[in-house]
């Protein structure tokens, strides 16, 4: 298994978590995005630079991950492609996107984002929380005790 994040949108605290978690575990991560930031050095931790531009970066880790790969995303779309794909997906509040789940999410999205697209202010996600981190550690350990 590795792990593929679509970095761009991660908060800096799940990118935390997830470098403690690649060196305990000694699993590949590698961060996909437009914008270049740093990592640690680390031979387990990866940056991967992709050009700007609409689904790029969501293209490449598709592309790029294989079966069985945990992908870190806040992007429906993309989580349900990896699904597709026979991977995993885990959003930053700890969410795990699974085929029984991904249709009724892809659908809530589509409908916000119609009910967006029509002037309705439906709001934004609220900022990530405490428990929101702990969730996501908590979801992170059981995929990778599991794979």
């Amino acid at each position: 298994m590795k792990i593929w994040v679509d970095a761009d949108a991660c908060p800096a605290v799940i990118k935390e978590i997830l470098y403690k978690a690649a060196e305990r575990t000694q699993i590949q991560v590698t961060l996909v995005a437009n914008n270049h930031f740093r990592i640690p050095k680390s031979s387990f931790i990866h940056f991967l630079q992709v050009p700007h531009g609409q689904d790029v970066a969501d293209d490449r880790i598709v592309d790029k991950s294989a079966s069985g790969d945990l992908v870190i995303t806040s992007d429906i779309p993309l989580a349900a492609r990896i699904v597709e794909k026979g991977g995993l997906a885990l959003n930053p509040r700890g969410e795990v996107y699974s085929e029984e789940n991904i249709k009724e999410r892809l659908s809530t999205r589509d409908f916000l984002d119609n009910l967006r697209s029509s002037g309705v202010d439906t709001g934004g996600p609220s900022a990530l929380s405490p428990r929101d981190r702990q969730a996501f550690a908590n979801s992170l350990d059981q995929l990778l005790r599991k794979h």
